[in-house]
């Protein structure tokens, strides 16, 4: 095991920020590793498939300052699952995850995500593989159960199964999943949250790291969190929408390294990626996309995303436009 690796994603997961597809690619990253030098970042969910059997390596593509970063994969075959791993880790990331939480239709369909929640053994199997192929740690994230299963059953049975294999780091999502009935953007809000079952995990495995997933929103639910025994916490939409508002001031109150910046700091610390991005022939609002949120709840938010989503779409926009969208939250600081 690389023990800096694996003690530096462990110490990092204090707080995390959630794998979401469609919206922590690399550039949301780099993003977010501007505001907080320690919390966790993770990637979208890749299929196992697509890299081993895809060569879809350009997935993996990431810069050296998002670390500590992880991956997560999705697959349900522990040899693929071991070669999509090996090529993580020697891509360089700081752990790898397997997802088990997942409830859309496409990852049902390959047998993985959340319905692995039916069937605990393969999930240990695949992490053990996962292992042995891999120097980093080998994580896992869950719900509390899928469908009709009683989560106070299932869950400390799936727990066990990765125990046993010294998994010792699980994030559990404390939703169930339903997979038939209910949109993955419903399984975000609609199944009750159990944060309780959660805290009972803890004082049931107690060597485990446990962090907590679903319904957390701000640094101050995170600490409550936190002080009240749980190892970890992952915060996932709140973070994205509001990027600042989560990760401005998580390094002071999270893990106590304040570095002093401000949200428009950040702003300026994205122009010279955001040009490099563009003299690599990318586009503005693959970048800028991510920024929208950057000053939520400030005076000028409103104009900010404006300016940002009318004109980074167009033709041969630069950094100007981002230049632009910062004026407009200066002037409102003014007024």
């Amino acid at each position: 095991m690389e023990k800096s690796k694996e003690n530096n994603a462990k110490s990092a997961a204090r707080l995390s920020v959630a794998p979401m597809m469609d919206w922590t690619d690399r550039h949301c990253r780099y993003f977010h590793r501007l505001m907080s030098r320690h919390a966790l970042l993770y990637t979208e969910m890749v299929t196992s498939p697509a890299l081993v059997r895809g060569g879809a390596l350009h997935l993996l593509d990431h810069s050296p300052e998002e670390h500590p970063v992880a991956l997560q994969l999705g697959g349900s075959d522990p040899v693929e699952l071991a070669q999509a791993a090996r090529l993580g880790a020697e891509a360089g990331y700081d752990e790898i995850n397997l997802n088990c939480g997942c409830p859309s239709d496409r990852v049902q369909s390959g047998t993985f995500g959340a319905v692995l929640m039916r069937d605990a053994p393969l999930v240990a199997r695949c992490v053990a593989a996962m292992q042995e192929a891999v120097d980093v740690e080998v994580t896992v994230k869950c719900r509390i159960g899928v469908d009709d299963q009683d989560p106070a059953q299932v869950l400390p049975e799936f727990l066990g199964q990765l125990d046993r294999i010294n998994c010792t780091r699980v994030t559990i999502h404390a939703r169930k999943a339903w997979l038939q009935g209910l949109s993955p953007k419903e399984n975000r809000d609609i199944p009750p949250l159990d944060h309780d079952l959660v805290h009972a995990m803890k004082q049931r495995f107690p060597a485990m790291h446990l962090s907590i997933n679903g319904g957390i929103t701000t640094l101050d639910q995170a600490g409550e969190l936190l002080a009240q025994g749980l190892d970890g916490v992952m915060i996932g939409r709140a973070a994205y929408h509001e990027p600042w508002n989560v990760l401005g001031e998580a390094d002071a109150r999270i893990y106590d390294d304040p570095h002093p910046q401000t949200a428009e700091d950040v702003a300026r610390a994205m122009l010279p990626y955001i040009e490099a991005h563009l003299t690599s022939g990318g586009k503005l609002h693959q970048v800028t996309r991510h920024m929208l949120g950057l000053f939520a709840g400030r005076p000028g938010a409103r104009r900010w995303r404006q300016v940002l989503s009318t004109k980074a779409t167009a033709p041969g926009a630069g950094t100007d436009v981002v230049e632009e969208a910062l004026a407009q939250i200066e002037q409102a600081q003014a007024a």
